[in-house]
């Protein structure tokens, strides 16, 4: 890919509690000609974003539909529950789903956690939003368990959170349009979130492996050199008529002299 040929820019979605900052961060020193614009989505909206080519990438939280969006699988987070800080359960270092059975669970609509059997009592209505559950734990209606990111971005004075083992995990994920050949900015941000170097035979910026029939012309050319440069070094010069080789001649004047007596 030629200068002329890459794009000005390379659109990243991202959905909440996900923090690209340091992955650009990388990307703007590699690429510091070819911006990048972040796209903010819900959980719910990223995907059809992807599909519908309103961003050229995405970090998203699985699953995703595979026949329409390529996934790398990043990290997985762990499930926390939010409480109030007055709340008995914060005297453990984590708390088991069994010791929310007597517990009202929040279950907002854009629930990220694939749940078999939600713990807990439930509540009469489910918050439409996981900001709107966040408040009503606030208000002392209830507990909510999401990813501990989503409880670190909605963070308040008043509440706090513990580790849930045993519950659903949400996964988040690098997505991008499904396609024969993967995109070349793309593939600069995989190896970016991959921790791939910059001389990476995958990134663009790597140099291309030259085609078979240079190869093989260079292969000869080098062959053709080293053959001359051969015949060079394998025979002896002779010496400009009338001189002889200099070191030998000087050597052996010199050890005729010394070796020659003084007269008495």
């Amino acid at each position: 890919m030629t200068g002329s040929d890459i794009p000005s820019s390379f659109r990243l979605a991202y959905v909440p509690g996900v923090t690209p900052t340091k992955w650009v961060r990388v990307w703007h020193e590699r690429l510091p000609h070819t911006s990048l614009e972040l796209v903010q989505a819900t959980a719910a909206e990223a995907p059809g974003l992807l599909a519908g080519g309103g961003a050229d990438a995405g970090l998203v939280r699985l699953p995703v539909d595979r026949d329409v969006l390529s996934a790398i699988p990043l990290y997985t987070e762990t499930t926390v529950v939010v409480i109030p800080k007055d709340h008995v359960a914060t005297a453990a270092e984590e708390v088991s789903l069994a010791e929310l059975s007597d517990e009202i669970v929040l279950h907002p609509l854009d629930d990220l956690l694939d749940w078999e059997t939600l713990p807990g009592r439930p509540a009469v209505e489910r918050p439409a939003t996981t900001a709107d559950a966040i408040e009503l734990v606030a208000a002392g209606v209830g507990v909510l368990l999401v990813p501990q990111s989503l409880a670190r971005l909605h963070h308040r004075k008043d509440l706090t959170y513990r580790p849930v083992p045993g519950a659903p995990e949400s996964r988040v994920a690098l997505s991008w349009p499904e396609a024969e050949v993967t995109p070349d900015l793309v593939e600069e941000f995989i190896g970016i979130v991959r921790g791939r170097t910059v001389n990476s035979t995958r990134g663009r910026a790597a140099t291309p492996p030259r085609p078979a029939k240079d190869k093989a012309k260079d292969k000869a050319k080098a062959k053709a050199k080293r053959g001359g440069a051969g015949g060079g070094s394998g025979a002896r010069q002779k010496p400009a008529a009338g001189r002889k080789p200099q070191a030998g001649g000087r050597a052996g004047g010199q050890s005729g002299k010394r070796g020659k007596p003084r007269g008495r």
